[in-house]
């Protein structure tokens, strides 16, 4: 799993560095000190996964995440902060990163970051706690577009409460078997990998 790292403090690039090396299957493959030089790392070395903050001078982790998503839609960014800011947090969602975690949790970084290599989508548990109040209100979205029905918004939204297939089955009356085709035709009509993207997917989308 190749890595670039962009934090415009050295200490922490460092530190990150020698915590991810220590896994044999990571390698840094480059170390950016802004969003601007993460984007042009990111065009010339093509990483696996960036591991980015948010504010830094020159251009921040959020406007780089933006840039880099226009040119290669496909790219897996997962932003590393001190700050648990409603605004930054709506706004990568929004972009579309693969996940947000608090640099303070360091035991949770490599974890995440071999979830989103393998195509999950990782959002601290802070974060998550705060989704419904922060997307609150927002436009809603339309479902029918996608050919989602009544009955497979009930189980995505029950999806997004937490709930496991046995809890929801025994919501809605439904048999495990019969929950777990509801997702996956529902994954398939999303064009996403598992719940925990449809879960993302469903707050930032649908008003709580």
């Amino acid at each position: 799993m190749r890595v670039l790292l962009a934090d415009d403090d050295f200490f922490i690039t460092t530190a990150l560095k020698t915590i991810l090396e220590a896994d044999s299957e990571v390698l840094v493959c480059g170390c950016g000190r802004n969003g601007k030089e993460a984007a042009a790392l990111y065009a010339s070395l093509r990483p696996d996964i960036l591991l980015m903050d948010i504010r830094m001078e020159e251009m921040d982790g959020l406007a780089a995440s933006e840039e880099i998503l226009r040119q290669d839609p496909a790219a897996k960014i997962l932003l590393l902060t001190t700050f648990l800011d409603d605004e930054y947090i709506i706004r990568a969602l929004k972009l579309g990163a693969r996940g947000y975690l608090l640099k303070q949790d360091y035991n949770s970084i490599l974890p995440a970051l071999k979830a989103v290599c393998s195509g999950q989508t990782v959002y601290g548990s802070e974060i998550t706690a705060k989704l419904p109040a922060l997307l609150a209100g927002q436009k809603r979205f339309d479902w029918e577009a996608f050919s989602i029905g009544a009955r497979e918004l009930e189980v995505i939204r029950l999806v997004a409460q937490g709930m496991s297939n046995k809890e929801i089955a025994g919501a809605l009356c439904l048999s495990e078997g019969t929950v777990r085709n509801y997702l996956s035709v529902i994954l398939d009509k999303l064009e996403l990998r598992d719940r925990t993207q449809l879960a993302v997917f469903y707050l930032r989308n649908e008003p709580v």
